[in-house]
C-alpha cells in the first residue's frame, strides 16, 4: 500500500499542466498581419491538445512554442510591411505633388 501512494504522489507532482497553445495570437496575426505565417501559426496551435492528450508533451510543447514564434514572425512582418507601404505611399504622394497632378 505504500508503493501504490509513493507511485500516485509521484504521478501527481510529474503531471504539468497543459501548455498554452497560443491559438488568439495565430487567428490575430492571420486576420491582421501576414495570412501565410497565421495560418501555420493556427495549424501549430490546433496540435498542442492533441498532443498532450497522447502523452507526447515534448511534441505539444514544441507545438505551443513553433505557434507563438510564428505568430511573432507574422506580426513582425506585417508590421515592416505596413511601414514600407506607408513610406512608398509618401513617396508617390511627395512625388506627385511636386509634379502638379
Amino acid at each position: 500500500m505504500d508503493s501504490n501512494f509513493n507511485d500516485s504522489q509521484q504521478s501527481q507532482f510529474n503531471q504539468e499542466t497543459v501548455p498554452d497553445n497560443n491559438l488568439v495570437w495565430a487567428i490575430l496575426c492571420t486576420v491582421l498581419c501576414c495570412l501565410p505565417f497565421g495560418i501555420y501559426a493556427i495549424i501549430c496551435s490546433t496540435k498542442v491538445n492533441k498532443l498532450w492528450l497522447e502523452g507526447d508533451y515534448e511534441g505539444a510543447k514544441k507545438a505551443s512554442a513553433d505557434a507563438k514564434k510564428w505568430s511573432i514572425y507574422g506580426a513582425v512582418v506585417g508590421v515592416i510591411f505596413m511601414i514600407l507601404y506607408f513610406i512608398f505611399m509618401m513617396v508617390v504622394g511627395v512625388s506627385s505633388f511636386s509634379r502638379g497632378y
